[in-house]
Order: C-alpha cells, then structure tokens, then sequence
C-alpha cells in the first residue's frame, strides 16, 4: 500500500519534469530560492550580532565558517555555538560550491577577525561581488587571503577591483 501511495505522489512530479525544458522557469526557481537563502535581515544582525548572523547565511547558503580560537569548520547549521553575543568570531569563510550571492554580502560588514575568504566553483560570485568586498572598510583592514578559483561569472574586471585590499 505504501509503495502504491508513493509510486502516485512521485509520478506526477516527474511527468511535471519532462515537460519542464531547461530554458522554461524550472531552473529559475533555484536562483529565487537561492535570493531567498541571501536577503539580509538587518533586524537578525542587530539582535544577534554581525558574526552569528553572518554564521546563520553563510551555514544557510552551503559555506562553512572558522571561529577565531578554533581549528574546526563549522558547517552544520543546526550545530551553530551558543553563548554570550559576540563570543564567537569568524575568522574564515570557506564558501565553495555555496550559493552565496551578491545580495547577502552585507553580512560582510560587521566581520571584523576575518581573515580568509575562500570563493570556489561558486556559480553566483560575480564581478560586483568582488567590488563589494573590496569596499568594505573592515575587510580592507582584516582581510589576509582571498581565494576565487573556478568562478565562471568573474572576469579580469572583477578582479582587478581587488586593488583596494592591502
């Protein structure tokens, strides 16, 4: 019985599948959903802190963080640390294969112990992106290592926006 329940549930879904084409709206729900999982909640920051909020998006999105005072990743959302505001401290983003995207990077700007960002085979890391880093005022003066390998979607142009890093 439950096989025949599941086999009338997933059917369905995967006639909807194949008439979907890649160029119709099926892939478009993933870069909503992925806008989704980066909308800033400036409300979130100021009630937990920059480092934890940045924590929730950056876990959110698929990247992992390092805490200042740590040598183990964090990467599982639900096992996020607890304690006082402002004891835990990112000191590294390791993002790849994460769908962080331009609209979360004001997360970036309370971070003031971040020293690595590590952007690999991130698929929405684009040439603002790298602009906006190279902006952020505590970024230019933390920021130690930066890492972008396999980003499809930045060009010389992002890179060179960088200059401002020290």
């Amino acid at each position: 019985l439950i096989t025949m329940i599941f086999a009338q549930l997933v059917r369905p879904s995967l006639h909807v599948k194949q008439r979907l084409s890649p160029s119709s709206g099926y892939r478009y729900f993933w870069g909503w959903l992925n806008a989704v999982f980066n909308k800033v909640d400036h409300e979130r920051i100021k009630a937990v802190g920059p480092d934890r909020a940045a924590s929730e998006w950056l876990l959110r999105c698929g990247a992992k963080v390092r805490y200042e005072g740590f040598e183990k990743w964090q990467q599982d959302y639900n096992g996020l640390p607890t304690g006082p505001l402002g004891k835990f401290k990112i000191q590294a983003i390791d993002a790849t294969d994460s769908c962080i995207m331009y609209q979360g990077f004001a997360h970036l700007e309370g971070l003031e112990h971040l020293e690595e960002i590590k952007l690999c085979q991130c698929i929405y890391i684009e040439d603002t992106c790298l602009e906006r880093i190279s902006k952020l005022e505590n970024l230019q003066k933390t920021l130690q290592r930066l890492e972008i390998i396999s980003c499809g979607n930045v060009s010389d142009k992002g890179v060179i926006c960088l200059n401002s890093l020290r």
